[in-house]
């Protein structure tokens, strides 16, 4: 720490001393965020960040999943759109926000939600993480997609992710707020994986002529949320998945075999 320049030539005294410490001591305190939505890929980016002091607060509809969330270290908070219950207070205490809660016809649910609220925040928010998904591309005929393929959606699901991504990153350049948009594949991890679907008996090969697609497992997500969180100009728009696409009946097979399973039958798409 640099001595504070006087007439006197005198050192800081004790007082002024104990100030700054308190003052540095203040701008280290834990950095909140705030995950509208806190779902499977959003509980595991919070513990990343807990681990480093994070404070997070996740919402969620119900007690239950309150529950649920807190014994995971995470402050409940909820949020019922269908009752009106919507904490907009909450965004006053954030430094970043994760969105990941899927929009309907009617839009956004977050954007409707939240969206002015983070605006008045402004600039004391460092990061904004949209999720999105994979199947705004459509079908690319088996070719490799990156950010600068078109999109050429075939259901209503896309053309609603469409739309909310548009609705973020006009906000994000209308505001001057850092918002980046991840697009994710097929998602799997612990509990949550081909194995675990073999394992409870549910297993199907559904079989589509020419249908691939591509992974992430949820670390691997939560890793990248956290490496743009630390560098939020590194870009606005980031693809998140694995470069192995496989359809999905070669995936159950092979964890039959590693499981030792009988492998199912093979059932076409439109059975």
């Amino acid at each position: 720490m640099m001595e504070e320049k006087s007439d006197h030539n005198t050192a800081p005294t004790s007082a002024s001393a104990s100030e700054t410490v308190a003052s540095n001591d203040a701008e280290q305190e834990a950095k909140t965020l705030i995950c509208l939505g806190c779902g499977y890929t959003a509980q595991s980016f919070a513990a990343r960040l807990m681990k480093e002091g994070w404070r997070v607060i996740g919402t969620t509809r119900n007690a239950q999943k309150a529950e649920t969330l807190k014994a995971a270290g995470i402050e409940p908070l909820i949020w019922a759109p269908a009752t009106g219950t919507i904490p907009k207070d909450a965004i006053k205490q954030a430094n970043a926000v994760l969105i990941s809660t899927p929009p309907s016809e009617k839009g956004c649910p977050a954007f409707s939600g939240f969206s002015e609220a983070i605006r008045d925040r402004g600039q004391k928010l460092s990061w904004i993480g949209y999720l999105s998904t994979n199947g705004v591309y459509g079908d690319h005929q088996g070719d490799w997609v990156d950010e600068e393929a078109m999109l050429y959606p075939t259901t209503a699901r896309a053309h609603r992710r469409i739309k909310a991504e548009a609705d973020w990153v006009s906000f994000g350049v209308s505001h001057s707020l850092p918002v980046i948009v991840f697009r994710l594949p097929g998602i799997y991890g612990p509990g949550r994986s081909a194995l675990d679907t073999v394992r409870a008996g549910k297993a199907k090969r559904i079989y589509k002529q020419g249908q691939m697609f591509s992974r992430a497992h949820v670390d691997d997500i939560a890793a990248a949320l956290k490496a743009s969180l630390e560098n939020p100009q590194a870009g606005d728009l980031f693809n998140i998945c694995d470069d192995e696409p496989a359809p999905p009946q070669d995936v159950i097979e092979f964890a039959c075999e590693l499981l030792g399973a009988p492998v199912p039958p093979l059932t076409p798409l439109e059975e």
